[in-house]
C-alpha cells in the first residue's frame, strides 16, 4: 500500500492542475474558446475537450485490476518527463481526438467538471493505488498501476495548461511574419 501522505499530496495535485485548467477555460468567452490562434493550433476549447475524452478513465481505474509484480511507481517519472518536455510535439490517439466543430463552453465545462469530481473521489478512496489495471495498455508502455494513471492525469493536465497559455496568449507577431528587428 502506499503512504496515506503520498496519496493526499497527490490528490492536493490533482485538485489543483484540475483548477488551472478550469480558470483558464472559464475566464474566456465561447468564441475566444473556439478561435484558432495560429495555424496548425487546437482552439482552446478543444484542448478542453481533448482532456475531457482522456478523463474518462475512472472505468479503467475501477475495473479488471492485478497485483504488481514491479515497482507500482517505476512509470511514474518517465511518464512526467515525457509529458512535461513541452519541446516534443506528441500526437493524440485518435479515440481522445477533439470535436472539429464549435464547441459549446458550457457543455465543456459541466463535462469537466463531472470527470474531475470522478478521479479526485476515487484518489481519495481506500483503494490501493498500487494495483495494475488490465482495461487498458498505453502505447509502448503496456498496463500502468491505479497511482501511475493518476500521475498519467496529472502530467497530461499540466501539458494541456501549458499548451493553453500559449493558446490564449498569442504572440503579438502575425504566424507568417518574423518579429520587428530592433533598432541600430
Amino acid at each position: 500500500m502506499m503512504s496515506t501522505t503520498k496519496k493526499d499530496n497527490l490528490s492536493i495535485e490533482l485538485q489543483a492542475v484540475f483548477a488551472g485548467l478550469l480558470s483558464r477555460l472559464e475566464t474566456q468567452d465561447e468564441p475566444a474558446l473556439n478561435r484558432v490562434p495560429f495555424s496548425g493550433s487546437w482552439t482552446a476549447a478543444q484542448a478542453g475537450d481533448h482532456l475531457l475524452r482522456s478523463y474518462d478513465v475512472v472505468g479503467c481505474l475501477t475495473g479488471q485490476t492485478a497485483h504488481t509484480q514491479r515497482d507500482p511507481e517505476a512509470l511514474i517519472a518517465p511518464l512526467s518527463e515525457a509529458f512535461l518536455n513541452f519541446d516534443i510535439k506528441m500526437e493524440s490517439p485518435d479515440f481522445i481526438l477533439p470535436s472539429t466543430g464549435t464547441i459549446s463552453k458550457e457543455e465543456l465545462l459541466a463535462g469537466l467538471r463531472a470527470r474531475m469530481a470522478s478521479i479526485i473521489e476515487f484518489a481519495d478512496s481506500d483503494a490501493d493505488m498500487t494495483l495494475t489495471c488490465l482495461d487498458f495498455e498505453v502505447p509502448t508502455l503496456g498496463t500502468l498501476t491505479r497511482i501511475e494513471w493518476l500521475n498519467f492525469v496529472r502530467v497530461h493536465t499540466m501539458r494541456h495548461n501549458h499548451q493553453l497559455d500559449g493558446i490564449l496568449t498569442p504572440s503579438p507577431y502575425p504566424v507568417a511574419a518574423a518579429p520587428p528587428k530592433p533598432p541600430r
